[in-house]
């Protein structure tokens, strides 16, 4: 498989440094990692969105959610069996796993519930009001924009 450099975008760029961190791990092919547990990504409304994962026979105390700079982790591991069973065909699985997202910034995670085997975490977008779009009127002549500027300048 070819390998993209992204060194460039690291030199040319300021501010950018965890997208070009995600591109990099996106890119960079992981042998150890297995569709287990499968999940979904859900967009519930505008900013509002859920993962849904199926950690069927798992129970609250064996599973375990953290967010750390911008990374959703959750992970699960059963508690070793005290009495040893004779299994005839193992399709359930019973391993540990950690799933790792990527948020973007401003994604804060609202909760999480466990119910019929399905954990879901709801995530909501926060955008702060300095960031958001502001309507900008139209009313006030050139001459009094330029008073009011060298006003406000010299106060």
């Amino acid at each position: 498989m070819a390998t993209i450099d992204l060194s460039p975008l690291y030199r040319s760029s300021v501010g950018f440094d965890r997208m070009a961190s995600l591109l990099d791990a996106a890119l960079r092919s992981d042998t150890g990692a297995t569709g287990y547990p499968p999940y979904n990504i859900e967009l519930i409304a505008e900013n509002q969105y859920a993962i849904t994962l199926a950690v069927a026979g798992f129970e609250e105390s064996d599973l375990e959610i953290e967010v750390e700079n911008g990374v959703l982790r959750v992970s699960g591991k059963k508690p070793e069996e005290g009495e040893q069973r004779e299994f005839l065909h193992r399709g359930i699985a019973n391993r540990a796993f950690e799933r790792k997202f990527s948020l973007a910034e401003h994604i804060e995670i609202t909760g999480a519930a466990l119910k019929n085997g399905l954990l879901t975490v709801g995530l909501i977008k926060r955008i702060p009001e300095a960031m958001k779009p502001k309507r900008i009127s139209i009313g006030a002549s050139p001459k009094e924009l330029l008073e009011n500027r060298t006003t406000k300048a010299a106060e």
